[in-house]
């Protein structure tokens, strides 16, 4: 990042912050998804005469920012609910990314008389990856179907990786001058995609056995935020695709995380972790405002109206591409599930698949990955239309993520899909066999001790039957208890906590319930551990 008219970088980090903790405020205040009031709040902020000039580098995003994203989101998905919808997932992380490439090449050669087919490749593929963190969040808030959200969410992890794919093929024809072969196209593709995998595997292994040998939560928190770049920065090493690997290493790890991290672990880390994904999504879409000056100061010989229009035109055009996509790849994924794959789906209605396609909105990858296109080509003359590649790419995020973020939510609600949590049956059937199991142990180890303890367990018996009656909707009977041998009152109820957090694992591994589910109950299960575990300090 380099800046001028202040000198001093801590004040400008500092400012940042402030800026981004005021806008996100505002945005919670106006119940309107934050990327979209930071983006609008850092190019309002660029245009003041004395506001700091920050450019945004590439190799920050791109060897910073984007590790502990890809991390973190790829750690909190389901990989019941990402494998079963691979199909569709990857209908749109690689089909819908290829289709765009080759719509915007051809589109291009009519938009921009400037482009010709090989730097419309470049441009399409730059502007082909989405960011589905605004998308998403407005999903979750209106409680849109699971099926939708654990695509949507699914292919913005999986689709960066095939973006810059194609990039790094558009630009090596266009800085070569060469076009690269079938065959050797075929086998760079499978490369970057099971290397990556075998990486990203390999770190999450050697992560999750070395953290299963430590019990103290601020290494446990350290060696967590080491992952993603030990599994990026090993991935690119290797020429692999860092951006998969990260993705698979935070699959696996976050489908173990009950096996190797402690109690104390998971919950300050959660804390952790959800305060650093949120700084570091307001730094970058607040960086994506303050790039106006930046990508104008090589355009100086186009009418800014012209560059307005075309941006405005490209963005119908990625729109446009997306809804046409959607509908046949739709029924081709459905198909293939069904008939090859024999899974139980039925195609979704046009209003879902059209929601779907109405949250292709572009973020930091793609204005990252346009600024760092090379300025020249082998031989040293200018990249062509390098300028104007990265002010349409940041038209492009502006437009998507304004226009379709804001028109989202009433869009959501007007085609009747707000309302549909689709996890609520399972969290219930989790919570009835927890309460089921707790008491199946109690009435053994009552009868296995006699009549010594008892009224202890027949409290706890009663306690966990209240439970099972409020699941049920009866709330008659009374839940208070008392206990009168404390000391086996803990023993007995640090037993059953062990016992119910098997019965959720053992649920998620034969997938009764998805990740989510289980982190939720976990995560009060670990509330009660360090209740405990606190008082037997004071």
């Amino acid at each position: 990042m380099q800046s001028t008219g202040i000198h001093s970088l801590e004040l400008i980090f500092l400012l940042l912050m402030i800026f981004v903790a005021a806008l996100a405020a505002l945005a919670k205040r106006w119940q309107t998804p934050y990327p979209i009031v930071l983006v609008i709040g850092g190019l309002l902020l660029s245009l003041f005469p004395h506001a700091p000039r920050i450019e945004l580098n590439p190799d920050v995003v791109f060897l910073v920012v984007l590790p502990p994203l890809l991390f973190s989101s790829a750690y909190l998905t389901s990989w019941r609910d990402f494998r079963y919808n691979l199909v569709s997932i990857a209908m749109l992380a690689f089909g819908l990314v290829g289709f765009t490439v080759a719509g915007v090449a051809a589109a291009s050669h009519w938009l921009l008389s400037s482009f010709d087919w090989r730097v419309g490749l470049v441009l399409g593929a730059v502007v082909s990856t989405t960011d589905a963190i605004a998308a998403t969040s407005i999903a979750q808030r209106l409680n849109l179907p699971r099926r939708i959200t654990d695509i949507l969410e699914g292919e913005s992890l999986v689709n960066d990786a095939s973006g810059l794919l194609a990039l790094e093929f558009a630009t090596s024809l266009l800085v070569s001058g060469q076009t690269p072969g079938i065959a050797a196209g075929a086998a760079r593709l499978l490369y970057l995609v099971f290397g990556s995998i075998a990486i990203g595997l390999l770190v999450g292994r050697l992560v999750y056995l070395f953290e299963k040998k430590i019990e103290d939560a601020a290494i446990e928190i350290t060696i967590s935020l080491v992952a993603p770049y030990f599994a990026y920065l090993s991935a690119e090493a290797a020429h692999s695709s860092g951006v998969l690997a990260t993705v698979v290493c935070g699959l696996y790890l976050g489908h173990k995380s009950s096996f190797y991290l402690s109690s104390d672990a998971r919950l300050t880390g959660a804390a952790v972790w959800n305060t650093l994904t949120f700084v570091l999504n307001g730094f970058v879409f607040i960086l994506i405002g303050f790039q106006l000056p930046y990508v104008l100061s090589d355009l100086h010989a186009i009418h800014l109206g012209r560059l307005v229009v075309e941006g405005l035109l490209l963005s119908a055009v990625l729109i446009l591409l997306r809804l046409i996509w959607m509908y046949p790849g739709a029924w081709v994924a459905n198909t293939i599930r069904r008939r090859l794959l024999h899974q139980p789906v039925t195609l979704p209605n046009g209003r879902a698949i059209f929601i779907v396609g109405w949250t292709g909105m572009r973020g930091v990858v793609s204005l990252a990955a346009a600024i760092s296109l090379p300025v020249a080509l082998q031989n040293q003359t200018p990249f062509p239309q390098r300028g104007l590649i990265i002010f349409l790419t940041f038209c492009v995020i502006f437009v998507t993520l304004v226009l379709q973020g804001l028109t989202l939510p009433p869009l959501i609600r007007h085609l009747g899909l707000a309302g549909n949590p689709g996890t609520e049956e399972e969290e219930k059937q989790a919570r009835r066999a927890m309460a089921e199991a707790a008491v199946s142990y109690l009435e053994h180890s009552r009868e296995a001790e006699g009549d010594r303890f008892t009224p202890i367990y027949d409290e706890l018996i009663r306690y966990q039957r209240r439970r099972l009656n409020i699941l049920e909707g009866d709330f008659s009977e009374d839940a208070s208890y008392r206990f009168d041998d404390y000391k086996r009152f803990r023993e007995v109820t640090s037993q059953i906590r062990s016992l119910q957090r098997a019965t959720i694992l053992h649920m998620r591994n034969q997938e009764q319930i998805s990740n989510e589910v289980m982190r939720r109950l976990e995560y009060e299960i670990d509330l009660l551990e360090a209740r405990f575990s606190a008082s037997d300090h004071e």
